[in-house]
């Protein structure tokens, strides 16, 4: 028997009834809450209110707090729930004019009518104090607490970055933040602010009609707690850094000391600097523009964006590489003429012939240019282009002609020309002389402060690196394994040692170019350079490690402006590299001329 199947067509208008019915009484209830009854005007509302993680410490190495936090108060407003109140006496309250009031009421109705903003943002604790007692008079207003950056020590400016109110595109970018809020605009506050933030809690707060507090909604039951940020520990010693800062005063240029074993920056300073305190709170848009409109650009970080020819610390690579090729070895020598050499001349008579250990000592221009020519025109090489393209290899080995790819965010690559590039310079026409400006470490060369002192931890490492960085750790333990990595060069370790014997006699050698700013049982090596400017005085320029076997500091130091190497950034390597290894300084003349900085050479 074949079954009918059954109509269920009464079933489906049965059950739209039913659905159409409790709509019905739930629009109608909603209807009567919101419109009729009374009781809902005098009925309290739910807050949501944002709770803010406090945001992570920035230490130093030793433990010093260089960056914490302090409570601020923004003052809130729900556009909607604003009703007519005595704007004269609120507008006294918060000091502000009515026309002030009237934009901001109407910048927060452009967000939104029924979500909070933020009025008037960064209140102090006195300002909060003074307003909090009568905020329950002007309903749509409330307190939010937030915190603010503070500083024991205003140094450092470059490096701990600032952070600032969120852009539009901020908004756009990372759901996490509401207009408002504050994100790291550079630095170390940029490149971790997403561990240094930590995680937004909720408190759901019933009010009354007068904005005033009542009580937890559901006792709390949705309540979430704030995740406090990470404190991040840098390599960064604070004591180094301030005594740079004070050396590098009336200055212009910058000192990059690193950790040779680990790649830690012990100390980054870019002169002239700010006071970080300046990009804080309600004067942070008119300290920037007024730091912004400064000729002498303090927001510039010159450690890791200023460019300088290296000039004759660039050298030290040369003679490494000459080596390397086979070119040369450490008994080869070259004739001097001093200043009547030709095509390079040398910047004074000394004695000749002159070899590896005597060229860096007295930093002999016409010695460097033969290794250079004889390293391109070697016999291991097809040609030219061939010798230079083994030469452009391991220059990029060292870091130099490249970005690091650690936390020290967008720093320069700075410049090592590739055959390429003469290529189409001279057409395809040229040789060693075409290009011999680069064996004295001038020319198109061009690095960083921070590529410098990378250079220098190469070499007193005698042939490896670890990408210099500014973390040394979180807190909590954990790292950043992400810049952690061991660069080696494609130079043999016995060729660093020589090069090294005579890195120690510019320091130690009776005819040294450093030879005035030795240290007293500490063993320093380096090499010092005059750069050459088209736009003004020469650049004084040094790097240096120390001691001299297993290195503790790298550092290299650069003031623009300022003639010879030995003048100027020579006495303050050596000072920078006593009072890191020492922990206090023995030669308070060398001091006090530096600070001066008066005669200049």
């Amino acid at each position: 028997m074949i079954r009918k199947n059954p109509n269920y067509s009464s079933r489906q208008y049965v059950v739209i009834g039913i659905f159409s019915i409790i709509t019905t009484i739930l629009l109608a209830r909603l209807f009567y809450i919101q419109i009729i009854s009374e009781d809902y005007k005098k009925d309290n509302t739910v807050r949501h209110t944002t709770l803010y993680p406090s945001r992570g410490r920035i230490i130093d190495r030793n433990g010093k707090v260089l960056v914490y936090n302090d409570a601020i108060y923004d003052l809130m407003v729900v556009p909607r729930a604003v009703k007519k109140i005595d704007t004269v006496s609120f507008c006294n309250l918060l000091n502000i004019d009515k026309d002030t009031y009237i934009n901001e009421l109407k910048k927060a109705r452009r967000y939104s009518s029924f979500k909070p903003s933020v009025f008037i943002s960064q209140l102090t604790k006195e300002e909060y104090g003074k307003i909090a007692a009568v905020l329950y008079k002007y309903p749509g207003f409330y307190f939010q607490i937030r915190s603010i950056r503070s500083y024991n020590y205003p140094i450092a400016a470059h490096t701990v970055g600032n952070i600032g109110e969120v852009s539009r595109q901020d908004l756009e970018n990372d759901s996490y933040y509401s207009i408002g809020d504050f994100i790291g605009k550079s630095g170390i506050e940029s490149y971790y602010e997403k561990e240094l933030r930590g995680k937004k809690g909720v408190r759901l707060i019933v009010v009354d009609v007068h904005n005033r507090e009542k009580e937890s909604f559901m006792d709390g039951r949705y309540d979430t707690l704030p995740v406090a940020g990470k404190d991040i520990i840098l390599g960064l010693d604070a004591d180094l850094q301030q005594y740079g800062e004070y050396l590098m005063n009336n200055k212009s240029g910058s000192i990059v000391a690193i950790e040779p074993s680990t790649g830690e920056v012990l100390a980054m300073i870019s002169a002239p600097t700010y006071n970080p305190t300046d990009l804080v709170g309600r004067k942070r848009s008119n300290s920037y523009q007024r730091l912004l409109d400064d000729s002498l650009r303090p927001l510039i970080n010159r450690a890791v964006n200023g460019t300088y020819p290296p000039g004759s610390t660039f050298k030290t690579i040369n003679a490494l590489i000459g080596l390397q090729s086979k070119a040369v070895n450490t008994t080869t020598k070259y004739i001097c003429n001093g200043p009547d050499s030709s095509p390079i001349k040398c910047t004074h008579y000394h004695h000749s012939p002159v070899g590896l250990i005597d060229g860096l000592e007295n930093s002999c221009n016409p010695y460097f240019w033969n290794v250079y020519q004889d390293m391109l025109n070697s016999y291991r090489f097809k040609n030219v282009k061939q010798g230079y393209q083994f030469w452009y290899d391991l220059v990029l080995q060292f870091g130099l002609g490249t970005s690091f790819k650690t936390d020290i965010a967008s720093n320069s690559p700075g410049n090592i020309p590739d055959t390429n590039y003469f290529n189409k310079l001279y057409r395809g026409v040229w040789n060693a002389m075409t290009v011999r400006s680069l064996s004295i470490g001038q020319g198109e060369l061009l690095v960083t402060p921070l590529q410098l002192a990378n250079m220098a931890a190469a070499i007193g490492n005698e042939g490896f690196y670890y990408p210099p960085h500014y973390i040394k750790r979180f807190e909590d333990g954990s790292m950043n394994d992400s810049i952690y990595h061991k660069v080696t060069i494609d130079i043999d370790k016995a060729y660093f040692k020589n090069v090294k014997e005579g890195m120690r006699n510019v320091f130690e050698g009776n005819r040294g170019t450093a030879r005035f700013y030795r240290i007293d049982s500490i063993t320093v090596a380096g090499k010092t350079g005059t750069a050459e400017n088209p736009h003004g005085l020469d650049h004084s320029i040094i790097m240096a490690f120390a001691p001299i076997d297993n290195p503790r500091i790298a550092i290299a130091v650069i003031v623009e402006n300022a003639g010879f190497g030995s003048s100027w950034a020579a006495p303050i390597a050596s000072l920078m590299i006593e009072k890191y290894i020492k922990g206090y300084v023995t030669r308070p003349e060398i001091e006090e001329r530096v600070v001066k900085f008066e005669d200049i050479k």
